[in-house]
């Protein structure tokens, strides 16, 4: 476990991501935002996801990193956890005009829930091949069939949050051979 805490600790997103010059300010603060919480699901041995809601003024209103295990809840998904705060803030089910800041492309349950809570804009760093909804193995967020359609922007800190979550993965295959 020392090996993990040790590289979550050494992770950056500006120093891992040259592209990011074209990418706003805000965009790249927020996501180092999430990637703090990623690291501290990681340091719980939880899979190291983590999110932001920040509101329409520039404002966060809610962070929370993956507590799957350490709830026993399948649900409690950093996304899950940080859009119940929000609403709990806002007072409110729905989150007009808001921002989902996510370290790994949602799955089909969050991005459910981000589309029912008519989250604004959807902000991931890598994309999930096995479970993604946002644009890799699904992509509800381009589905017209449903009520709200997310602006989904990716990329932002795209190397720092892969690097994450496959130095986390790596490390726990290597400690369960």
């Amino acid at each position: 476990m020392i090996i993990v805490i040790s590289f979550l600790r050494s992770v950056s997103c500006k120093k891992l991501s040259s592209h990011l010059k074209n990418m706003t300010d805000d965009y790249t603060t927020f996501m180092e935002l999430a990637l703090e919480e990623a690291k501290k699901a990681g340091q719980k041995n939880e899979v190291p996801i983590g999110a932001v809601v920040v509101d329409s003024n520039g404002s966060v209103i809610a962070a929370a990193h993956n507590r799957v295990i350490t709830r026993a809840d399948g649900t409690a998904h950093a996304e899950i956890l940080a859009l119940r705060a929000a609403c709990a803030a806002a007072n409110n089910y729905r989150l007009p005009g808001t921002t989902l800041f996510v370290t790994v492309e949602p799955c089909p349950m969050c991005m459910g829930a981000i589309i029912h809570a008519r989250v604004e804009r959807l902000v991931f760093g890598a994309f999930d091949p096995k479970w993604g909804a946002a644009g890799s193995l699904y992509d509800f967020a381009a589905d017209d069939r449903l009520n709200h359609q997310p602006e989904v922007i990716t990329g932002v800190c795209e190397e720092a949050c892969r690097r994450l979550i496959k130095e986390f993965f790596r490390v726990k295959r290597v400690k369960y051979r």
